[in-house]
């Protein structure tokens, strides 16, 4: 899978799609840290280049990788916590 192995788990700019089709991969966001494959911090500035700060940008023009949110962890290709500390962000697969 493309979206995990390269370098759009860092703070490469994100687009979220209504569409499964269209995403780089499906996310699963779970409430618990644990059970996650990336706790991802939402970073305000497309510059902050680290594993698991992601950016998201309103247009899929400028994105590099885009994702589609699941309501079933079973679909998902990635499945993620969102935390408030950037200091937590990582990702591992």
């Amino acid at each position: 899978m493309a979206f995990v192995g390269s370098q759009t788990t860092l703070a490469a700019p994100i687009y979220i799609t209504n569409y499964a089709s269209e995403a780089s991969a499906k996310v699963f966001v779970t409430k618990y840290k644990s059970e996650a494959n990336c706790i991802v911090y939402e970073t305000a500035y497309r510059s902050d280049m680290e594993p698991g700060v992601w950016f998201f940008t309103k247009y899929k023009s400028d994105a590099r990788a885009s994702i589609y949110y699941t309501q079933y962890k079973s679909d998902a290709d990635l499945i993620v916590y969102f935390t408030k500390y950037k200091n937590e962000a990582r990702c591992r697969y």
